[in-house]
């Protein structure tokens, strides 16, 4: 049995090295690797594409940051929106100014219709009655869709993360495989998502940043999730001083939710002895920004610097 996995493994891990390319996106520095269609045993296959500096080398060992909704991070000529983080510019320019350590950067792109089921807490979720889930389950997007493609399975995204798609960028990379230099990031649901990573997985992520977090969960802000996730929270938020969590938002379009469940948020944190004067935390507010990817590149370099600090 123990050979027929073994076989397995290798087989998966030599269609991976094949499919391997270079990603024909615009970046200002350094290459971008796709792996297109990377199969998971845990949630549908998705495109992995992997950032190196300009000056990459196997004699350095890399910070690795993960970053959900890998299509939004490089080129907007290619995005839905037409927008982008531009997060090549701007971990360029911090290691330009020698600020950050090295990093190499994994986005990994969402599934579509799934996105929400993935990066929904589950813990909280299923802490809810039936009739509370039901309740969300109903959910309607503005548009009138719903918020729910099937249930909610964001435990097996992070197990894909975490027994996948980890040890296959720590094999085949020159990375500092330890906490202290793995960390995870994103915006809104991705945001929630990976404060929810770093409580479940503290012994493989050291840090979290958390941009225009979607507290609410839906898109109705009197809704009982939200109770739930600070009650996860209480209960299951890392040690401070190992661990370095970023949170903010803005005032305006969906951000405009979301300074009531932060300040609830931040007083957890502070309950759990996270501090700013530690530099273990950081939550920030950024008056008339909107909730997109414009918004966020303005801002990425704080939890960059936050995170990676030298």
């Amino acid at each position: 049995m123990k050979i027929k996995i073994l076989v397995c493994f290798l087989l998966l891990f030599s269609i991976c090295l094949n499919a391997q390319q270079i990603a024909k996106i615009n970046v200002s520095n350094g290459k971008v690797f796709r792996f297109e269609n990377f199969y998971s045993n845990y949630v549908d296959a998705r495109n992995i594409d992997i950032w190196l500096p300009e000056n990459y080398s196997n004699k350095k060992k890399y910070a690795v940051l993960y970053m959900n909704d890998g299509q939004m991070l490089f080129d907007s000529t290619q995005t839905w929106n037409k927008q982008e983080w531009g997060v090549d510019e701007t971990i360029t320019q911090l290691k330009k100014e020698d600020k950050i350590e090295d990093v190499i950067v994994v986005g990994i792109w969402n599934s579509g219709k799934n996105r929400h089921i993935d990066y929904f807490p589950q813990k909280p979720f299923e802490a809810l009655s039936k009739a509370e889930q039901d309740s969300l389950y109903a959910a309607k997007r503005l548009n009138g869709h719903s918020v729910f493609s099937g249930k909610v399975q964001s435990d097996n995204y992070l197990k894909f993360i975490v027994t996948e798609l980890k040890p296959f960028i720590d094999s085949n990379y020159s990375t500092n495989k330890i906490a202290k230099y793995t960390f995870i990031a994103g915006s809104s649901m991705g945001g929630l998502i990976s404060i929810y990573a770093l409580c479940e997985y503290p012994k493989v992520f050291g840090g979290a940043a958390c941009l225009s977090t979607h507290w609410p969960g839906i898109f109705k802000a009197d809704n009982p999730f939200p109770k739930a996730m600070q009650a996860y929270l209480k209960a299951n938020l890392p040690v401070a001083k190992n661990h370095k969590i970023y949170f903010d938002y803005g005032t305006e379009t969906l951000d405009a939710m979301y300074e009531p469940f932060q300040l609830q948020v931040d007083s957890i944190m502070q309950s759990k002895l996270y501090s700013f004067k530690n530099n273990d935390w950081k939550t920030q507010k950024f008056e008339g920004e909107n909730h997109s990817e414009v918004a966020w590149r303005k801002r990425l370099y704080i939890p960059i610097l936050f995170l990676l600090k030298k």
